[in-house]
């Protein structure tokens, strides 16, 4: 077994390291504060390739490897959690689709400027009373001629409603299939199409420099050419959109548990009490200490999973452990890492009181660490 990076990995993190850093860190507080999406720092992050970089060149992607892409994520989440929600969903969801299951009309017309940054894509999934139950969606689209009409609503979608989104992919239903069970189909829709709205959420308590929407579907017409791939294969292409979106999640809850285990180091070196740092206590040593253990385990985890998937093996299992395992962690970290700090902790001025707001909506997001449970039990045959 060999557990080194490649050559070109290993830059990778040393370069999001140093951009996340520089440029992105000066900024992260007081975006959070305004609830402010940047479209500067957006376009910067993708100046420098972090959109598409699991697309192909003939699509002017990077051509790299999921491990690749996950270690970028996980550098930027190290730093800011909004931050790295853009590129995550950005690549995972917005891109990830159009990328497996469009066809290559469809791809020569987004990737490029999705991949170059210049541009967002949103994946329009979950709804109002369609959460973990994505199979509840009342979403509708009809045919009508050539024409498909949608109608209905989504919400909680990143990437949606800012300035640079492009458009969304939304999964509908269109009709029932022979079991009785709804047909799901995914549709292409472009902002600027008529009866389609985009409305930013704020008062956020997380990623409050991440733009979330709410979406809304008034007789929108598509072409049949917007069907993402076939007609019914919706539900399909969300599951597996959702196996890879879990990758990426982990990796924010593997970066953000980095960031804020670094941040309760480096506070823990400093601070004094009777006389000593406190890091030589053993009640806040042996914190640090399980933290430092639980993100290596993390990390082991989470690569295994993208080496599977970068190997084309199954990876669904390993992908839900990872997301559950990642996510949690970054809340037991987060949450020494503001007792470490005491008082100071609560206070916006230190950057641990974020990552322990950021990292709650990792156990709700592309799947509640309820439906991980389930999806890891089903695996193993429960």
């Amino acid at each position: 077994m060999d557990f080194d990076l490649t050559r070109e990995q290993q830059m990778i993190r040393k370069e999001v390291r140093k951009f996340a850093l520089s440029e992105i860190a000066p900024l992260a507080a007081e975006l959070d504060e305004s609830e402010s999406f940047s479209v500067a720092l957006t376009r910067k992050m993708g100046e420098i390739g972090l959109f598409g970089m699991f697309v192909s060149e003939s699509y002017e992607g990077q051509g790299l490897d999921y491990v690749s892409y996950i270690i970028a994520v996980e550098e930027v989440a190290r730093v800011d959690g909004s931050q790295a929600a853009t590129i995550a969903a950005g690549n995972s969801l917005g891109i990830g689709p159009l990328y497996y299951f469009g066809s290559d009309a469809q791809k020569q017309r987004y990737l490029p400027r999705l991949c170059a940054g210049e541009g967002l894509w949103g994946f329009g999934l979950t709804e109002p009373t369609a959460g973990s139950d994505a199979g509840g969606s009342k979403t509708t689209a009809v045919r009508d001629g050539s024409d498909w009409v949608i109608n209905g609503s989504k919400i909680f979608i990143t990437n949606a409603a800012s300035e640079m989104t492009l458009g969304v992919t939304v999964q509908a239903v269109t009709g029932t299939r022979p079991n009785g069970k709804p047909e799901y189909t995914c549709f292409i829709v472009e902002n600027g199409t008529r009866g389609f709205k985009a409305v930013p959420m704020k008062k956020k308590m997380m990623w409050r420099a991440s733009n979330t929407a709410e979406l809304y579907f008034d007789d929108v017409r598509v072409p049949a050419k917007n069907i993402l791939g076939r007609q019914g294969d919706g539900f399909h292409q969300m599951l597996k959109t959702l196996d890879g979106g879990r990758l990426s999640i982990a990796a924010m809850g593997l970066g953000g548990a980095q960031g804020a285990y670094d941040a309760a180091l480096n506070y823990a070196r400093k601070r004094e009490q009777f006389g000593q740092p406190i890091s030589k206590f053993q009640a806040v040593a042996f914190k640090l200490a399980d933290s430092a253990m639980e993100i290596e385990c993390a990390r082991n985890l989470l690569y295994k999973a993208c080496w599977l998937r970068d190997r084309k093996r199954p990876f669904e299992k390993e992908a839900a452990m990872a997301k559950l395992y990642c996510s949690e962690l970054m809340g037991r970290v987060a949450n020494h890492a503001v007792q470490i700090h005491g008082g100071y902790g609560l206070m916006k001025e230190y950057n641990v009181e974020r990552f322990y707001r950021d990292q709650k909506l990792l156990d709700i997001g592309e799947g509640t660490s309820e439906v991980q449970r389930i999806v890891i039990s089903r695996h193993i045959g429960c």
